[in-house]
């Protein structure tokens, strides 16, 4: 999951300030531990707590992306989002947003199979984004990600998206001059997938995802956690990315390390 938090990281501060090239620093002082982050973590969290039994996960998403996001409350919520959060009974809302992809990719780390896979992201995104478009787009990112983690090839990654969930029939230099915010799961998880498609390494995944503008910090973490999965991430990324991160925050990443070197 350090991936998705990697690439918000780095995307945050081209979220309103599109940058439509691959040539920048990869860290500047601007940049900030977004929504995207947060809820990844808090994902991953809710995971942890349910130390395999999977039928309460729905309830431990809830409880832990209220907990740590209350802590967070500006860190970027959209507005309904936002609400649920803050809510004394919180019900999923019918959103199609591209939030229930950026938080998701925990699930293709810890899942053991496909079906797992599925499982897992399902039960993580349909208490808030329950629009068959919101599950479609965090299926898919978390089958990349465990694809991605079981040695598939990218032709491999590709054909299944393509072939289940989304056309990816173009290329990033084809949208880079006309691809604008899309704040959905349709009109961002594609383009992210792709950037990792067409990458040579973890970072260049981040760089292709920022190169097209849009919604940067979403696009950059969903591309940078299927990065991970297939390259890894460089430690000295790592490290940096680390240092945006409250205490909370790393100590929850520091369990789910040592919970995946177990497994």
């Amino acid at each position: 999951m350090l991936g998705a938090i990697i690439g918000d990281i780095v995307g945050s501060r081209f979220e309103f300030y599109n940058h439509r090239s691959k040539d920048f620093d990869l860290f500047a002082e601007s940049c900030f531990a977004t929504d995207d982050s947060i809820m990844t973590i808090a994902t991953a969290k809710a995971i942890l707590a349910c130390q395999g039994n999977w039928e309460i996960l729905n309830e431990q998403a809830v409880k832990f992306m209220q907990k740590i996001g209350r802590k967070h409350p500006n860190c970027g919520f959209g507005r309904m989002f936002y609400r649920w959060i803050f809510s004394n009974d919180p019900e999923p809302y019918n959103s199609f947003g591209n939030g229930a992809a950026m938080r998701v990719s925990p699930c293709g780390f810890m899942a053991n199979t496909e079906e797992e896979s599925k499982l897992l992201s399902r039960r993580v995104t349909e208490v808030t984004h329950n629009h068959p478009e919101g599950i479609k787009g965090a299926e898919a990112t978390t089958i990349a990600i465990f694809m991605a983690r079981n040695d598939a090839s990218k032709k491999l990654i590709g054909e299944r998206i393509a072939r289940d969930y989304y056309n990816l029939d173009f290329t990033l230099d084809e949208i880079r001059s006309t691809y604008e915010f899309d704040a959905s799961c349709q009109g961002t998880v594609p383009q992210a997938i792709v950037a990792f498609l067409e990458s040579e390494t973890f970072e260049d995944a981040i760089r292709n995802a920022i190169s097209i503008g849009g919604d940067s910090d979403t696009l950059a973490a969903i591309a940078g956690a299927i990065a991970e999965a297939y390259y890894g991430i460089p430690l000295s990324l790592k490290h940096k990315a680390l240092t945006y991160l409250d205490d909370e925050m790393c100590e929850i990443i520091r369990e789910w390390e040592k919970c995946l070197y177990r497994k």
